[in-house]
């Protein structure tokens, strides 16, 4: 089991909607995020002069399903928001809603640092995938002494550790289940479920899931559909195009597509919806391949076997 972790936030203005800080135990960082309509509050902050990353989200409009994030570095970030708080015909950008500040409450994160940390988290974003990068080119960083590479490295696994909390889940690691059991790994990192399949042999489709930290993963090699086929419009059209596009589901020329890697769905219906090319139920589409049990059995039992501490009955 994971150790777990302390993290504190606060809501500077009393509301969920507002200014929220972020800190971790024994972490010298410190996070900021809120609504762009309140950077005139923001930028009143101490913190927002000092030396820091930041990262600027808003919705793709290209691909409804993702949002679209550009991560920046900077000596003093209140100027540089200032600048990308300008219309796009004057050097700033217009897609951002929402934006999250990094500082060090020591004062000790230097320009360097920075640089570095940008470098980290550009690349980082990139191999997660769960968001269209705004930046244009992957600077690389790689001037600091070895003493401060691994000050950063920490720095970056704290990061990593909150923006999920707020929100932010563009920089967590797509989970790689195929390679885990192909290698020869016993224990799959996190939380894991048993292999679920689901099959329609009518159009040749044939699926392999797992439940992995809060994703319901795909894995490799797993056989979808060639086209959505339904003229029902929704989320899940858009996200069928999208995986095509980025080239997760190829075609295999024979009225089906194959995941060309293991991808992460925010639910079994999800999955299911992609893999069948049509709005899909997956709590009774996907069974477990040692049993034949539905998800939403499997789940139902796995809710039932836990006792409660005010169960009179244990």
């Amino acid at each position: 089991m994971a150790n777990g972790r302390t993290l504190r936030l606060f809501l500077v203005d009393g509301t969920p909607g507002g200014l929220i800080t972020a800190e971790i135990m024994n972490w010298t960082g410190h996070v900021l995020s809120g609504p762009r309509s309140l950077l005139p509050n923001l930028l009143k902050r101490s913190e927002v002069a000092r030396t820091g990353v930041y990262f600027l989200i808003g919705p793709d409009p290209n691909q409804s399903t993702r949002a679209r994030v550009y991560i920046g570095e900077t000596d003093d970030v209140s100027i540089r928001l200032k600048q990308h708080n300008r219309s796009e015909d004057q050097g700033g950008k217009d897609f951002w809603e929402r934006l999250c500040v990094v500082t060090s409450k020591d004062h000790n994160l230097t320009k360097a640092h920075a640089k570095y940390l940008e470098s980290l988290l550009i690349k980082a974003a990139k191999n997660a995938g769960r968001a269209v990068l705004e930046n244009g080119n992957q600077p690389e960083y790689t001037a600091l002494p070895e003493a401060d590479i691994a000050d950063m490295t920490f720095f970056m696994e704290q990061i990593r550790t909150v923006l999920p909390v707020l929100g932010y889940e563009f920089l967590r690691e797509r989970p790689s289940i195929t390679e885990a059991v192909n290698s020869g790994a016993v224990v799959l990192p996190g939380p894991s479920s048993p292999l679920f399949t689901m099959s329609v042999p009518k159009y040749g489709i044939s699926a392999k899931a797992r439940e992995q930290n809060g994703d319901f993963v795909v894995l490799r090699g797993s056989i979808a559909r060639d086209h959505w086929t339904s003229s029902q419009h929704s989320g899940y059209e858009s996200l069928y195009q999208q995986l095509v596009d980025e080239g997760v589901l190829s075609d295999m020329n024979s009225g089906t597509r194959q995941f060309a890697t293991d991808y992460p769905f925010s639910s079994p219906s999800a999955a299911a919806a992609v893999i069948s090319g049509r709005p899909a139920n997956g709590r009774t589409t996907w069974t477990t391949a040692d049993g034949g049990e539905t998800y939403a059995h499997w789940q139902e039992q796995k809710v039932n076997s836990v006792t409660s501490p005010a169960d009179p009955n244990p």
